[in-house]
């Protein structure tokens, strides 16, 4: 599992899980014939009859002309839902097998890999069973799964390691596969063949650095290990920060950072990531999106839960997938999906619009909540320049998308990730709004989730600046299709 706090998932499992459900119905989630309105459109979020909390995506891989993603839902217990897809953008369910009365144990998080011969495995912690687990497909619809064999490193000596068992990755490097046992001072373990497992100590080398902003016995728990670029990246989350990674090298048998940084800033509003290659070489992530958390903080949790993901929520939901990528200068770039063009209809542009110092522009012919916004930015030299979605027809309320000069930050409603423009350098805001939940991404190099409650009629779009004018290239809009269509998802 990405771990989790016991008693707050206690409260909710027992609060979802008060209705009975006719045990015909838990074998594949499937749509309700009514969806609520406020629904999101075009994000893979879990469609019942059980809850998905927690809802961690897991092994995540792509095989034989299919992406396939497993998320974590009550079905029986602790068990992974398995969805696949052509294009990561429309998907289907498949019959929910990996279940504690199949497998003996919980279903925690984990990763999946191809083997040495190119067979599609999966690693995972067995909840309940005190060890990380390998399972390994037995079709090519990774419908059916072997037994699941425990990973159990031993010392030279040949004594069982004392490690946590928990959250772990495993990678194939130099002909060897390594296993990262996840945790505070995560481990690390290699094998030539998934069943002996030598021990190699801790994961993070003696020589980690002072400055990185984490000291090394930070909670790395959902790890996700890969190369990037020149790099090797740990892709994990902090049960206190939300989603975050590491690059650096392996050295000696240790992962050697060099850099940190966060990837979510309130919350759980963005965690438990995990990430695929793609054929032609793309990395992709998702990560678990929860809007309950900061709604939980304000009502009794166990009373009014069922109504609240039942009604204008969604538990199980999955960010848009992002493609990461790392240039030869080091940065890492954030870019929402390619694919996801592909949901695009009735385009609408506006161009060479100036606001006028501490004025608001409305826009006329761009407005809705369900909508990608592409806006560009003349290398902006006022000191506060942005765009408010989802504001009334006046120009009032609304969910707040700047850019700040001084602070070198973006303010995406409450929340400010660190953002700065280069000298004479454009910005551009590719912005996704799916009823409340906004994703923004900043010239590729910042990307953010954050979380809106509207009124329905409040769907116009105002360009703002202060402290000087701002010149606007172009302001573009489509509205987003559904990806809940059948034929889509075959």
């Amino acid at each position: 599992m990405k771990a989790y706090i016991t008693g707050l998932i206690t409260i909710l499992i027992t609060a979802v899980c008060d209705a009975q459900i006719p045990e015909t119905t838990r074998d594949r989630p499937v749509m309700p014939e009514n969806l609520p309105e406020t629904w999101l459109t075009y994000h893979l979020a879990h469609p019942g009859p059980d809850k998905a909390i927690p809802a961690d995506p897991n092994c995540t891989i792509f095989y034989k002309g299919r992406y396939h993603l497993h998320y974590i839902y009550q079905s029986k217990g602790h068990s992974f839902a398995h969805v696949s897809s052509r294009d990561m953008v429309h998907w289907k369910w498949h019959p929910t097998v990996l279940t504690p009365p199949k497998t003996g144990h919980g279903m925690f998080s984990g990763t999946a890999f191809l083997t040495k011969d190119g067979k599609p495995a999966i690693i995972y912690h067995g909840q309940g069973s005190g060890r990380n687990q390998i399972a390994f497909a037995l079709d090519d619809d990774l419908n059916e799964w072997s037994e699941p064999i425990p990973v159990e490193p031993q010392t030279t000596d040949g004594k069982p390691a004392e490690m946590r068992h928990w959250d772990p990755d495993c990678w194939l490097m130099d002909n060897s596969y390594y296993s990262l046992g996840g945790g505070a001072n995560p481990t690390l373990a290699k094998s030539k063949d998934l069943k002996q497992w030598e021990f190699l100590g801790e994961l993070f080398h003696p020589n980690f650095p002072k400055g990185l902003g984490v000291p090394k016995d930070e909670d790395t728990s959902c790890a996700n290990m890969f190369k990037i670029g020149d790099k090797w990246m740990l892709l994990c989350i902090s049960h206190g920060l939300g989603a975050r990674y590491y690059l650096g090298e392996f050295r000696d048998e240790k992962f050697l950072p060099d850099h940190h940084a966060l990837m979510n800033w309130a919350r759980w509003d963005f965690f438990a990531p995990e990430s695929l290659l793609t054929p032609d070489g793309r990395r992709v992530m998702w990560a678990w999106c929860t809007p309950w958390v900061n709604k939980m903080q304000k009502v009794d949790r166990a009373k009014n839960f069922n109504e609240l993901v039942n009604g204008k929520l969604q538990p199980g939901i999955q960010s848009l997938p992002r493609e990461l990528s790392l240039p030869e200068d080091g940065v890492l770039r954030i870019k929402p999906l390619r694919e996801l063009k592909q949901l695009r209809t009735d385009p609408k542009r506006e161009r060479n619009i100036t606001v006028k110092s501490d004025t608001a522009y409305l826009l006329k012919e761009i407005a809705g909540d369900t909508m990608e916004l592409e806006l560009v930015l003349d290398a902006p030299s006022a000191s506060e320049f942005g765009i408010k979605v989802l504001c009334g027809e006046d120009g009032s309320n609304g969910f707040t998308i700047a850019s700040h000069h001084a602070s070198k930050t973006l303010t995406v409603g409450y929340i400010n990730p660190p953002f700065e423009l280069k000298k004479g350098e454009d910005l551009t805001l590719r912005i996704f709004i799916d009823k409340s939940m906004i994703e923004v991404f900043a010239n590729d190099r910042q990307a953010a989730v954050a979380w809106h409650e509207y009124n329905p009629k409040d769907i116009h779009v105002s360009l703002f600046s202060k402290g000087g004018d701002v010149a606007v290239k172009a302001i573009s809009s489509w509205k987003m299709n559904s990806i809940y269509t059948k034929a889509a998802a075959e």
